[in-house]
């Protein structure tokens, strides 16, 4: 249970369902320590190789930061990969506190334009997934389209659930 489940479609690929919560316990924050999104960013990079394992396979590190610009306003994607497997751009947005509709629009606006102007026509839709401390599932269901399958919002802790934790988790799955 250490990746991203990813299902790859013959006609197109897709996330089938992503692992959530994320287990970011190489970082070695604390659960409910203060830091910062850029502390948490240094962190994952600084153990990428970790990181990459725990999302799953065929992917390959494009940067941080990565910054496009339009209107003359500029803005930043936290991570950017590229899956070799799914043939796409996944871009990961790194938020220290519960997923708001604004985090969701964010993503939205950074995913339309990896479609729009970086992604050549061979390649697949871009994906976006959020890692939060904490979301509402409710929440991320109103806010995107019904059809919605590029945009994920995932929890992440800094430490190993408990064992009745990962009991919980599992007869939630059921």
């Amino acid at each position: 249970m250490r990746h991203i489940l990813w299902k790859i479609k013959a006609s197109r690929p897709a996330i089938s369902s992503s692992k959530d919560p994320l287990i970011l316990e190489f970082t070695g924050f604390p659960e409910n320590s203060r830091y910062s999104e850029n502390d948490l960013e240094q962190k994952l990079i600084n153990k990428l190789e970790h990181f990459m394992l725990e999302l799953g396979k065929g992917f390959t590190f494009v940067g941080r930061q990565v910054r496009f610009t339009f209107d003359e306003q500029h803005f930043r994607v936290d991570l950017v990969f590229y899956n070799r497997l799914l043939q796409c751009f996944v871009l990961i947005d790194l938020k220290i506190g519960k997923l708001t509709h604004q985090d969701l629009g964010q993503m939205q606006m950074y995913v339309n334009y990896y479609d729009r102007f970086v992604r050549l026509e061979h390649e697949n839709r871009t994906i976006g997934i959020i890692l939060c401390r904490d979301k509402s599932d409710t929440l991320v269901k109103i806010t995107l389209p019904e059809d919605n399958r590029h945009i994920y919002a995932s929890r992440y802790k800094t430490v190993l659930p408990s064992r009745e934790e990962l009991k919980k988790l599992m007869e939630n799955k059921k």
